[in-house]
């Protein structure tokens, strides 16, 4: 474990994999341009990740630990509300759009090497369909919601987004008015 304040170099690894995925795609991350960016020896890569498959499985994992970690701040912020789950997932969104984050588009590449990848967020997506309709006041609804922002998610991640940034803020706020009306 490394002291409090610095990364070990496990952490460093995946950090340096993760900007790389983001400049070049995932499937397209190689082993030695990542010790290169962590700044560790090829061997001390291999020590930590064997294969490009457990760097790439690290990558997804990371993804979804940063989502959990927003969500689960907003989640506290609104613990009793009816429709708190569903909410804090637009509101999440949202910010993600606000701030321009990039999509993960180079993943597709990476699943089309090995679909297992997904397999985590398939799981962490159902938990959370069953939080939405645990709290939601009308499940129909906010399952649509849910499926309109991962509509909203993958246009750009499959490069088919034509919304403008109005028609996009426009969809986003009626989500918004949605789940205020339960």
């Amino acid at each position: 474990m490394a002291p409090p304040g610095r990364p070990s170099s496990r952490d460093k690894i995946v950090a340096a994999a993760v900007e790389l995925s983001k400049e070049v795609g995932p499937g397209h991350v190689s082993l030695d341009a990542v010790a290169q960016r962590a700044g560790v020896s090829k061997g001390g890569l291999l020590y930590n990740f064997p294969t490009k498959q457990k760097l790439l499985e690290a990558i997804v994992a990371h993804h979804i630990e940063e989502f959990e970690t927003a969500f689960q701040r907003k989640i506290d912020n609104n613990a009793d509300k009816t429709d708190g789950v569903i909410s804090a997932c637009v509101e999440l969104f949202e910010k993600k759009h606000k701030n321009k984050m990039p999509p993960a588009s180079g993943f597709l590449a990476a699943l089309i090497e090995n679909p297992d990848l997904m397999h985590p967020a398939r799981v962490f997506n159902r938990r959370l369909v069953d939080m939405i309709r645990a709290n939601a006041s009308n499940e129909a609804a906010a399952l649509v919601v849910f499926l309109a922002i991962e509509g909203l998610r993958c246009l750009p991640l499959l490069d088919l987004d034509v919304l403008t940034k109005e028609e996009r803020d426009l969809a986003v706020q009626e989500l918004h008015n949605m789940v205020s009306r339960g």
